[in-house]
């Protein structure tokens, strides 16, 4: 798991995308490059489409040694600015409603067994994204950014996730808190963040934005600089909500939209190594969810500590000179 290079958890992590990624079906306030470009800087406007949720992210380190990492990530100084409550969808409305279930899904996917504040978090990390002119100003705009195409921002929409029905508490805890994130309801310390990846993962980009909390296993950023600041957030609501369509064909080798998933070859059966499917499973069969099998890819061996105590040796001293040459500086922000 660890390495230099390592290919994306799913739903480990959210990065920015720029706002020309937005599916073209959904609203979406269009800012001059200028502008955005302007906020953030050349170097990260040019980046944002590379940092993404995608199988493709790249990571400095996964595991145990991510949260030790991350935890070198100093805070940025000072007290955390907030953005002033914000609630422009009328409760009841047709587009409230499409925004609650885009919010709901978010929430839920992303953070259903995150404490409620962790959830809270996630649902104002949507809604910040929806006030910023990097990103599509509708709560379903900034939620299913990319859905269609190659990598999307909140992986959940495009990796065959919403093809398994919700746990039902979840889902009424998830809805809950999106129903008071579209009243207003605003959290501190996440403040104006517009990202954040779970706590066993280190993403480049990680390096490369303002740390401010971390809440549950997500650790949250904003953008540095002014284009972090609250008066950056200057994007109003869209005043329309639609789910786009989505290419479930992408799913499914029928272009169907089945309830559930079917493995698609037959399974080689090895008595105590194979895992079952089962049909209370809520995840796709490329999603091992945390399980392995072991007929397929690695199996336990344990090493003779002895033989091998050499080389043990000698790999944990080059990888501490590697982490200590390769570790980035994190940003760091004057003092007020």
């Amino acid at each position: 798991m660890i390495g230099v290079k390592i290919l994306a958890l799913r739903t480990a992590l959210l990065g920015a995308a720029a706002a020309v990624a937005a599916s073209p079906s959904l609203p979406v306030k269009q800012s001059s490059g200028d502008t955005i470009e302007k906020q953030l800087g050349t170097k990260m406007a040019k980046s944002l489409g590379a940092m993404s949720t995608g199988a493709d992210q790249e990571l400095l380190l996964a595991g145990s040694t991510a949260q030790a990492r991350n935890s070198r990530i100093p805070k940025v100084f000072g007290k955390t600015k907030r953005l002033a409550a914000y609630a422009p969808i009328a409760p009841g409305s047709a587009s409230y409603g499409t925004a609650l279930k885009c919010l709901t899904q978010a929430v839920y996917y992303e953070a259903a067994n995150e404490p409620r504040t962790g959830k809270h978090a996630v649902a104002q990390v949507v809604l910040n994204r929806m006030r910023h002119p990097a990103y599509p100003n509708s709560v379903c705009g900034v939620v299913y950014q990319g859905v269609n195409a190659r990598v999307c921002q909140f992986s959940f929409t495009c990796d065959g996730a919403l093809l398994r029905a919700p746990l039902r508490r979840q889902w009424a805890e998830s809805e809950s808190v999106a129903r008071e994130a579209l009243a207003g309801k605003q959290m501190e310390a996440v403040g104006t963040a517009t990202h954040y990846h779970a706590d066993y993962v280190v993403p480049k980009w990680a390096y490369t934005l303002a740390k401010l909390e971390m809440i549950g296993t997500h650790i949250f950023y904003r953008f540095p600089g002014r284009a972090g600041e609250p008066r950056a957030f200057a994007a109003t609501w869209a005043r329309s909500e639609r789910v786009p369509k989505i290419n479930w064909a992408r799913f499914s080798a029928s272009g169907d939209e089945p309830e559930e998933f079917a493995l698609a070859v037959e399974e080689t059966w090895t008595p105590g190594l194979t895992v079952v499917p089962n049909k209370t499973d809520r995840h796709a069969p490329a999603d091992v969810g945390g399980r392995i099998d072991t007929t397929k890819q690695w199996r336990l061996s344990i090493p003779d500590p002895v033989a091998n105590k050499g080389s043990y040796d000698a790999a944990v001293e080059a990888q501490a000179a590697s982490e200590a040459l390769a570790e980035p500086t994190p940003v760091t922000e004057p003092a007020p």
